[in-house]
């Protein structure tokens, strides 16, 4: 997927909620405050389970049982719960723009008219395919491989694209400044190993995706369909090869190379990067950062050996496949048909609304994010938030100087990138202006390309410049939350600070296994084996001594066996080593969020019949609810860096001493470990 000269880079986790609830001011005569509930959902346990053979089941079986998977969703559960929520909220807020007659360029009428450009069937199928015509045309005038190279860059500009991508990034080993970073792109199957792998289900997704753009070809009207899909596929195939493995693309270190722009025609000789920096505007740029160099060497000698039909070929399938879902009704539904239904196994389209709102959302975030803070997030549950984030760095701080397999020479620069964590709660301080950008009811693929262009030019205006450390790479009404490595920061968005992640009417326990562990979660990142290759200042630099990188990946490499052996189907296994940054983020959230809770509570009460230690992992486990489709779950075990979520629940709680205590769990256990097996990294 192309990534346009874009914000920030966040690694994302998705995570928690919000009450908009408000404690009641204390008077002399009001009646005594109610008892604080458990805000563990008793309904959805199934006791029957023993905690020790399958903690999510315990905890979550009972809502399993009787919960259908909604027939436009691939994976339900509490986050996407949370997001319909939210959704529903932001709807209320777009319609008052749809519905009102404001002036042409507030934000208003950009909120309203973008959300009438998506529900406008009619005027989309009246128009056909003739908004994706200017940019075909510039396909077909393409004459020479010099041309090629111009065409490149300008679909980047549009938000289009191409075989390799320009993004822009805090530069990773100077975080101050905004660099721009090359990397491979333009595939239309989600990942390279669905281009190789050679079991059945592999073979027959692939035909089934060229099928797929043989269909949307004749569904556009253009001649040539099935000879169009064979060499496009050859030609994917052929890029896929090159790619770097999703397990090679998490190590930032080796990756990472600065090339002075003179020298990427040493890289790519073939290639006309001066055509390619002037469409760009980026020809005083003194370097840029290569991700995947040994692919871009690969690429130059692909680009010359394939012929210019071909690559048009490939390109107008490339700008098809990205406007399919802005243009007919046909042409999305197929799109449906393929990238959800077979890939994904949803078996219908998201209501039309929710999808409108996703527009808005993708597109005029915090316009509609502004006013979500105001009517959605009470400023109690922002001050509740910081506290609670300021005790998981308190015991992260124990944790890190209690730790007895590292040395003080490490310790101490671990201390010093925990100290300078910036927390980021709610929503930005500075919001975007969106003035640049011009919105029309009757253009929904004209929207998208003159937003693309928008963030393009703010992207090239402050390039090589100081990083704005008040932006977000989230919008206040998402349910997520990220820990960025280049700026230290971990950020909460107000929609994510509901039950049950956080519960204002909740004792303490709940918060602390669910939000808590969120919050624990993302400061891990920046202690995973990507987020530790980053100092404290968000420098890529190497602060650890041979001999504590050593242990490190000793007992990373313990849980990297120990989430390979889980398999949700007999034939694929969890990747540990693909997943081990989550890994590492799960454990080290609840280990230090029960942490932080222990810290800061004596004697807990009894509550439900389960202790406070008991309600830490109860309200973890909640956290993680959900059911997901067997197409789903191969999909994102193949993509995902997320385990899947009942492993999310049981791979981490097996490795915390606490938990066979709190829920006596016995040897003869399925999810039992011996003491020397359980891993402790912070």
């Amino acid at each position: 997927m192309n990534k346009l000269l874009i914000g920030a880079a966040a690694l994302l986790l998705a995570a928690c909620g919000q009450d908009t609830t408000t404690e009641p001011t204390e008077t002399p005569t009001a009646a005594p405050p109610a008892a604080l509930e458990s805000g563990i959902d008793l309904s959805a346990m199934d006791t029957t389970v023993r905690p020790g053979d399958d903690f999510f089941e315990f905890v979550n079986g009972q809502w399993v049982e009787r919960t259908e998977m909604p027939a436009d969703r691939s994976r339900y559960g509490t986050f996407d719960i949370l997001r319909d929520e939210s959704q529903e909220a932001v709807k209320a807020i777009i319609e008052e723009s749809a519905e009102g007659d404001f002036p042409k360029g507030s934000d208003e009428q950009k909120v309203g008219d973008l959300y009438k450009s998506f529900l406008d069937w009619e005027g989309r199928d009246a128009r056909g395919i003739e908004p994706l015509q200017p940019e075909l045309d510039r396909i077909a005038a393409i004459e020479s491989y010099d041309e090629l190279a111009v065409y490149f860059a300008s679909a980047l500009k549009r938000g289009l694209d191409a075989p390799f991508a320009a993004q822009q990034l805090p530069d990773f080993l100077d975080p101050k400044y905004y660099a721009m970073l090359i990397a491979h792109s333009g595939l239309g199957l989600p990942e390279r190993e669905y281009y190789f792998k050679d079991d059945q289900q592999s073979e027959e997704l692939r035909k089934a995706y060229v099928a797929h753009i043989e269909k949307m070809f004749d569904l556009a009207g253009f001649d040539g369909g099935a000879d169009a899909a064979s060499t496009i596929m050859a030609l994917e195939t052929r890029l896929a090869a090159e790619n770097l493995t999703k397990e090679k693309l998490r190590d930032y270190a080796n990756n990472y190379r600065k090339y002075p722009i003179d020298d990427l025609s040493e890289l790519m000789p073939n290639f006309n990067w001066d055509g390619w920096t002037e469409e760009l505007g980026i020809q005083d740029l003194d370097e840029v950062v290569v991700f995947t160099s040994d692919y871009m060497k690969a690429l130059d000698n692909i680009i010359t050996d394939t012929d210019l039909d071909t690559w048009k070929t490939y390109l107008t399938w490339s700008a098809l496949n990205q406007a399919a879902s802005r243009l007919t009704k046909a042409l999305d539904q197929q799109n449906f048909e393929f990238y959800e239904k077979t890939l994904s196994g949803v078996q219908e389209q998201r209501p039309d609304w929710r999808r409108a709102t996703q527009t808005v959302d993708a597109l005029l975030g915090e316009v509609v994010g502004r006013v979500y803070v105001k009517r959605h997030f009470p400023p109690e549950a922002k001050q509740r938030m910081m506290e609670l984030v300021e005790n998981l760095i308190k015991a992260y701080e124990k944790s890190i100087k209690e730790l007895d397999w590292m040395t003080e020479e490490t310790r101490a620069q671990a201390l010093d990138k925990l100290s300078k964590f910036q927390p980021m709660i709610g929503y930005p301080d500075k919001w975007r202006d969106y003035s640049a950008l011009t919105i029309e009811a009757d253009d929904l693929y004209g929207n998208f390309e003159r937003a693309a262009m928008a963030e393009y030019q703010r992207a090239l205006d402050r390039q090589g410049g100081p990083v704005d450390r008040e932006e977000w790479g989230m919008y206040p009404q998402t349910v997520n939350a990220y820990y960025s490595p280049p700026m230290n920061q971990v950020v909460f968005p107000a929609a994510i600070l509901q039950p049950p992640f956080f519960n204002m009417e909740a004792d303490d326990a709940v918060n602390y296994g669910a939000i808590g562990a969120v919050i624990g979660h993302e400061i891990g990142h920046g202690f995973d084996d990507k987020g530790s290759t980053f100092d404290g200042d968000g420098v890529l630099r190497n602060w650890w001594t041979d001999e504590d990188r050593a242990e490190f990946e000793k007992r990373t490499s313990a849980l990297v066996d120990q989430y390979n052996a889980f398999k949700p189907f007999d034939d694929l296994s969890v990747n540990g080593e693909f997943t081990l940054g989550e890994n590492i983020g799960d454990l080290g959230g609840i280990t230090i969020a029960l942490l932080a809770y222990k810290m800061s509570h004596d004697e807990p009460p009894v509550i439900d019949g389960f202790t406070g230690i008991q309600r830490v992992f109860l309200g973890f486990a909640q956290v993680w609810r959900g059911i997901m489709r067997d197409e789903e779950l191969r999909r994102r075990i193949a993509t995902d860096p997320h385990s899947p979520l009942v492993y999310r629940t049981n791979g981490p709680v097996r490795n915390v001493p606490e938990w066979y205590e709190a829920f006596d769990v016995q040897e003869t256990d399925a999810l039992y470990l011996p003491p020397e097996e359980r891993v402790k990294i912070w």
